[in-house]
């Protein structure tokens, strides 16, 4: 069990890849807490959890809320004792250039997938100081590593997760609090279907990953697993690409 005695919290665990690390983190042992604004999809997944052995807690949460978010981790406390693990999973995706934004597409992005990182980031940091250290890990992408030709504010907010982790890894590394972005390429989930749906943009995807097939949401959960278990201890402020090679090229 890689996560035996471990709290976790994922944001955006109703599905996709959340979900998928949900059911894998309670696998490994971990008590786990879903936040989403997805209820019945949240509740099916905590169900399926809870109902195969392991133990998980559906809470509505609207990352862009920071009373919303304080309520998340005091239920996650008050259940399981404690939180050992973050995981900022929730986001939106969007893929308008920069001409085609408007400054409220901007700010929607932004608010989900940049302030509700701080936002979740800012309220989980006391508790994991309380329970002697943590694992922080922040769902980035490809797109907060290398510019692409559409997705202006997209691009953006994952650069801004991409930096706002090493500043937290280097702020909290003397609480014993590590902080790790992960970076996926294509990954087939509900957010990305109505795009992979086109198959010009699918095939335009699998042109460009080496490994020629797309990424499947345990993917990233097997990475994110790595980085929440203790195997990570020497491992902060780093950046897990998880891409299929489409950034080595």
């Amino acid at each position: 069990m890689r996560l035996e005695n471990k709290v976790v919290f994922i944001s955006g665990g109703a599905r996709g890849m959340g979900a998928a690390e949900a059911r894998l983190f309670a696998g490994e042992g971990a008590r786990v807490v879903i936040g989403d604004t997805l209820e019945d999809e949240g509740r099916q997944t905590e169900a399926q959890i809870n109902e195969s052995g392991g133990e998980c807690l559906f809470v509505r949460l609207d990352v862009t809320s920071e009373t919303g978010w304080q309520d998340a981790i005091a239920a996650t406390v008050a259940r399981f004792g404690k939180l050992d693990v973050l995981v900022n999973n929730a986001g939106i995706y969007r893929t308008e250039t920069v001409e085609e934004t408007s400054g409220e597409l901007w700010d929607q992005v932004m608010e989900v997938n940049a302030k509700g990182v701080f936002l979740g980031t800012k309220c989980a940091i006391p508790e994991m100081k309380k329970a002697g250290g943590g694992s922080i890990i922040n769902i980035s992408s490809v797109a907060g590593l290398v510019g692409n030709t559409m997705s202006a504010a997209y691009t953006a907010s994952k650069g801004a997760v991409r930096l706002f982790t090493k500043s937290t890894a280097i702020q909290y590394a003397s609480d014993g609090i590590r902080a790790n972005s992960i970076h996926p390429g294509t990954i087939e989930t509900p957010m990305t279907a109505h795009l992979l749906a086109e198959e010009s943009h699918r095939r335009n995807r699998l042109e460009r990953t080496p490994l020629g097939r797309l990424g499947r949401p345990e993917d990233v959960a097997y990475g994110a697993l790595y980085l929440a278990s203790d195997e990570s201890s020497f491992v902060t402020g780093s950046e897990l690409v998880i891409d299929g090679g489409r950034t080595a090229q």
